[in-house]
């Protein structure tokens, strides 16, 4: 894992998360707890309305996350209720943050390869629907990453388990002074309780 990374990791616990938070947490902890123990593959699939900010925040430090602690046969993605493309400051932020950032394609939707480690396999962020070909078609936990996406989309084709873990959105910050740091107070906020989620995955029996 690159060292810059690492670094942010073992900050994360100096994060305050309230109760009311660890309480939408938990429906999370058990859905990947349960999948764990009966070692079947964890899918899950971060969902906001545009695929831009938040749900690909939540797609990088999950997959992140769940290397850190080893936890094997977990994949994260994420989709959007509509198709826009990841915005420039996520992917500035996840830079600062000492991820690799490489464009695979330039167009008006880019694809990126974002890395968390030298030698493992990147993380491909770009926006697409929630049920691209690209996601799991089954057997997969839904996480609603905005309050908006949650109400607009009552059903998720395919998902075992529906999730809302919510998240106010940076946009509203968007060419204001404090947009960096408010960017980067949501990336940490992110990789905080995901931090603890996978903190509380207990050894399979």
């Amino acid at each position: 894992m690159r060292s810059s990374i690492k670094s942010t990791i073992k900050k994360l616990n100096s994060y305050e998360i309230t109760e009311e938070r660890k309480k939408a947490l938990i429906p999370l902890i058990q859905f990947i707890q349960d999948k764990k123990d009966k070692k079947l593959p964890i899918r899950l699939n971060f969902i906001c309305t545009h695929n831009s900010r938040r749900s690909i925040l939540t797609q990088v430090w999950a997959q992140t996350l769940a290397f850190y602690f080893k936890l094997e046969n977990f994949t994260s993605y994420s989709g959007g209720t509509e198709k826009t493309a990841v915005y420039k400051s996520i992917i500035s932020t996840l830079a600062d943050t000492g991820f690799q950032i490489e464009y695979l394609t330039e167009s008006d939707n880019p694809i990126y390869s974002i890395k968390f480690s030298d030698n493992e396999h990147p993380i491909i962020g770009f926006s697409k629907h929630y049920d691209s070909p690209f996601n799991p078609a089954s057997e997969f936990a839904a996480i609603m990453t905005c309050s908006q996406a949650d109400g607009n989309c009552p059903f998720i084709a395919g998902a075992e388990k529906r999730i809302p873990i919510t998240y106010e959105d940076p946009k509203q910050f968007d060419g204001l002074a404090e947009q960096d740091q408010q960017y980067m107070e949501r990336n940490l906020q992110i990789a905080s309780e995901l931090f603890y989620v996978f903190n509380q995955i207990r050894p399979s029996r």
